[in-house]
């Protein structure tokens, strides 16, 4: 027997979760969240959820702490009224990109998120696109890690460019942007990147593959302040490209991003809602993963794979 199903929502990505619950053809369930002229957060769960199988939906955006602890909080506030099963739906995981010791003394930060999320209560994740796959291993439960290349693939499909090619913006991105070249069967060319330090400065270094007079895709986990966007795309435009095109997941444009990539000479930015975001500018498309998460828990309710949802 299934058990029955509720969805909740913490406040930074309702919009998300009422697009997931319209897939499903359910509603939305209901919780209290505030905040007490203490600033300590309270979270009141308004629907019975004994035994039921119950899907926190929660990304990363500003405010990241906060939103952070208030999805600690609705999943310690679920398991004390008793509910069956927790799942953690994160499109945008935590701080993700500190997933590795790469500097003395730094922490491992989301390893920590990870070990957070187990305490609070939770007995499944479900995210989209990790910087770095082996975030998956810093939990003892489940972690089901969805990837947003169909959509791309599918969108940049639709347009029919003459003679696409790829493009990996550094080593570590290539496996990634190698899936992504797979369904759409076309070629791969791979930059190498050079980051100084903590900053946002960022030089290529070296060129592998063709793309004069084809339509480059750049093929990102995430585009942050744009800068490694905008050093590739001097690049590709030194290399011939007739066409420069971006698939990132998620959206986080900090800073003056937005302006930077909308005065740049790529031609489209392809992005996803994992990050909720108003008024986007002219260069910038984006596709919802509503379709894609609802599906995913579907089958997470019914028992079904899940894997088999990414098979070009």
């Amino acid at each position: 027997m299934i058990a029955e199903r509720r969805i909740f929502a913490g406040r930074a990505t309702r919009a998300l979760a009422q697009e997931i619950c319209d897939h499903l053809g359910v509603k939305l369930s209901r919780a209290e969240v505030m905040k007490f002229k203490n600033d300590n957060l309270f979270v009141q769960i308004q629907e019975n959820v004994r035994e039921r199988d119950v899907f926190v939906v929660q990304t990363s955006c500003p405010p990241v702490d906060e939103n952070l602890m208030e999805t600690l909080i609705m999943i310690d506030a679920l398991k004390r009224a008793s509910a069956g099963r927790i799942t953690a739906v994160l499109p945008y995981f935590p701080y993700g990109r500190s997933d590795k010791k790469d500097q003395p003394r730094v922490p491992i930060t989301a390893r920590l998120v990870a070990d957070l999320l187990t305490t609070a209560g939770a007995d499944r994740i479900m995210t989209i696109d990790l910087h770095s796959p082996q975030i998956q291993g810093f939990f003892s439960i489940p972690c089901d890690h969805l990837t947003a290349t169909t959509l791309f693939a599918q969108y940049m499909r639709a347009k029919g460019l003459a003679s696409p090619v790829a493009v990996a913006t550094d080593a570590g991105a290539a496996k990634r942007a190698l899936s992504f070249a797979r369904a759409l069967q076309i070629p791969l060319a791979i930059m190498e990147k050079h980051r100084h330090g903590n900053t946002d400065t960022v030089a290529v270094t070296a060129f592998i593959g063709d793309v004069r007079g084809r339509e480059a895709i750049v093929f990102e986990d995430e585009i942050s302040t744009g800068s490694t966007l905008l050093a590739a795309a001097e690049v590709l435009q030194e290399q011939g490209a007739a066409a420069i095109y971006v698939c990132a997941t998620h959206a986080v444009f900090a800073g003056d991003a937005l302006e930077r990539l909308q005065q740049s000479a790529i031609n489209e930015v392809v992005v996803t809602n994992t990050i909720p975001h108003k008024d986007l500018p002219s260069k910038i498309t984006e596709l919802s993963v509503a379709p894609l998460l609802a599906e995913a828990i579907q089958r997470v309710t019914t028992g079904e794979s899940i894997s088999s949802l990414f098979e070009f």
